[in-house]
């Protein structure tokens, strides 16, 4: 009985484990610490440099949104394109997460911006209390914009966000 006790624990602790690898994985590479900044800034007042994997996935991002902001701003938008647009939008930015090679100081801007998309695809998918999913797609639009303020993308065009 014992043995069989002992068995399980070691398969519970191995499979956590495990679990746990996939997603540590993921994060090794994006840890920045207290080096994080807290505001989006320029690079010594120059727009910080890209690279491919980074200007296809917000190139694909900014051509998801782009069609959506008028029918957003018209109110026609319908719960489940919002849910459908905000899956598409997380998946350009785990496209970007797993394959842009930038400098840490880059790096570390980008998730401010990677942050300011993940918050309005929340609430795109309705899970941000007394924010419409309109809301969060024009939030979306706007993180889009400082990207683009922030970094150098040549040809990259800002988003009409005003209401």
């Amino acid at each position: 009985m014992k043995a069989l006790k002992w068995t399980l624990a070691a398969t519970a602790v191995a499979t956590l484990l495990a679990l746990g690898a996939p997603v540590q994985a993921q994060t090794a590479g994006h840890d920045h610490g207290s080096a994080v900044p807290q505001e989006l800034t320029l690079n010594q007042g120059r727009k910080w440099s890209t690279d491919a994997p980074l200007r296809q996935g917000m190139d694909n991002i900014r051509g998801l949104v782009a069609p959506k902001l008028k029918a957003a701003h018209a109110g026609t938008l319908q719960p489940a394109q919002y849910r459908d647009l905000a899956g598409r939008i997380e998946q350009e930015v785990a496209f970007i997460v797993q394959n842009c090679k930038l400098a840490p100081e880059a790096d570390a801007q980008l998730h401010l911006v990677i942050a300011d998309i993940g918050a309005g695809v929340d609430a795109m998918n309705g899970k941000t209390a007394g924010t419409e999913a309109a809301d969060g797609l024009m939030h979306v639009a706007q993180a889009v914009n400082q990207y683009r303020t922030h970094f150098d993308h040549p040809g990259f065009r800002a988003l009409p966000v005003a209401h």
